[in-house]
């Protein structure tokens, strides 16, 4: 069987196709199953009244498009022949390890948030993605032999093996809790999280990883169909299953393609998100004052009056622009002749 460009588009395509019909059609069980399993999402008090009406909407949403995903992707794994195996593995190993291996995690946070109120204390959940970051690190840098990192419109900056290892761990685990953090308005994160996977295929394509491209679809179209049920007002929530998941694998596809510098620009709502709660904790500690009414820097403009479709959508947009921007300059960067 022999893959041209016109197959590895197809096959994109029906990557994208299959994950959006698939995920719609699981979607309403999923939600019914979660319903009669009573897990509901336990709202912090502290945080926007409004939100206090999503007490004991199912949460877990993640365990669906991960699954839809991982199908798709042994899929892709049965069909292929093994000339065509020995690219597509490299290439979405990694991604695909990370998503599961840090979906468990979720899940389990997620479990423990339905049976107690709280979930797991944060530095438990550091030592997991620390693992899983460095083990998928260390297997790119090994594989593809990566000693440096793409600058945008200047090119290769080589840094060393150890460094790129240190620098690809902390991106996995920061993109990881950063998306999570996103996680806070209906169809936020999800929303978001599109943008940025689509502007990696599109990454990953200009670099020689096709495959990778693939693994971006499968979880575009995935996601789309859980947004299908999260927007507001949300019937399920991705949950930690979901969110710290999907941003591991961000950022696991951005240090593949090499362009893990323009992941803050493609990504540039999670990093806002994640500054303002560095920001708010930071100032508090130190002179004890707010800079946000409330943070994420979501919640802050809803306290400020926003609706929080406005919110959203407008977060939505500024991603949408983000992904564009990080594609272009990835295509405007040389990259030699590797």
């Amino acid at each position: 069987m022999e893959f041209d460009a016109r197959s590895l588009v197809l096959i994109t395509l029906g990557v994208l196709l299959g994950g959006f019909v698939l995920g719609l059609a699981l979607g309403g069980p999923y939600i019914r199953l979660l319903h009669d399993l009573r897990i509901g999402k336990s709202i912090r008090r502290e945080g926007p009244q409004s939100h206090l009406a999503k007490q004991g909407t199912p949460t877990m949403g993640g365990i669906l498009f991960i699954g839809v995903v991982f199908f798709l992707w042994a899929i892709v794994f049965f069909i292929l022949p093994d000339e065509q195996l020995s690219d597509f593995i490299p290439q979405t190993i990694v991604p695909m390890g990370v998503l599961l291996a840090v979906g468990l995690l979720g899940a389990i946070d997620d479990l423990v948030n339905v049976a107690y109120g709280f979930g797991i204390r944060g530095r438990h959940k550091l030592v997991w993605q620390l693992i899983v970051g460095i083990a998928g690190a260390v297997y790119i840098q090994r594989h593809f032999g990566v000693t440096g990192i793409f600058i945008p419109l200047l090119g290769e900056w080589e840094i060393g093996a150890v460094a790129f290892v240190l620098l690809a761990a902390i991106a996995i685990i920061g993109t990881s809790n950063g998306v999570n953090l996103t996680d806070g308005l209906d169809g936020l994160a999800g929303g978001t999280v599109v943008f940025a996977f689509l502007s990696f295929a599109f990454i990953a394509i200009a670099r020689g990883f096709p495959w990778l491209a693939v693994f971006c679809a499968a979880i575009v179209g995935a996601v789309l169909a859980f947004l299908w049920f999260n927007v507001h007002p949300a019937e399920v929530i991705m949950g930690d299953a979901g969110a710290l998941s999907l941003g591991a694998a961000l950022a696991s596809v951005a240090l593949v393609t090499g362009f893990i510098a323009l992941l803050p620009v493609a990504g540039i709502i999670f990093v806002a998100v994640t500054l303002s709660v560095i920001l708010q904790v930071g100032s508090f500690k130190l002179r004890r004052k707010r800079i946000f009414r409330m943070a994420p820097l979501h919640h802050h403009l809803e306290a400020l009056g926003w609706p929080e479709e406005k919110v959203t959508l407008r977060f939505w947009l500024i991603g949408a622009i983000a992904g564009i921007a990080a594609a272009v300059l990835a295509f405007a960067t040389p990259i030699g002749g590797r």
